[in-house]
């Protein structure tokens, strides 16, 4: 199961870690973000750092990384953003930036 981000352990799990996270920038409205899941969900059970943040929950976060657009989809690698894509993106796009 994917993770939950927040700003309580967003440094923890992700600035952090030892290996690329991918962090979904999402909310609940929002039609393309709930196509996305399933694929985020399929990323974390074959083993990828993957993991969800909900911009209307964490609305500081997002300002922080300018995400204008969702879903957003961001690879961090020790603790800087390596990758960044826009929109509803393929699972194999995403095995590619990881």
């Amino acid at each position: 199961m994917a993770k939950v981000f927040t700003s309580e352990n967003f440094e923890q799990e992700v600035l952090k870690s030892d290996k690329p996270v991918l962090v979904d920038f999402w909310a609940t409205w929002c039609g393309p973000c709930r196509r996305q899941a399933p694929i985020i969900e399929e990323l974390a059970e074959e083993g990828y750092a993957v993991g969800k943040l909900d911009v209307d929950q964490e609305m500081e976060l997002a300002q922080k990384y300018q995400v204008m657009s969702i879903p957003t989809l961001i690879v961090f690698k020790n603790g800087k953003e390596e990758a960044r894509v826009v929109g509803l993106t393929p699972k194999e796009k995403l095995k590619e930036l990881l």
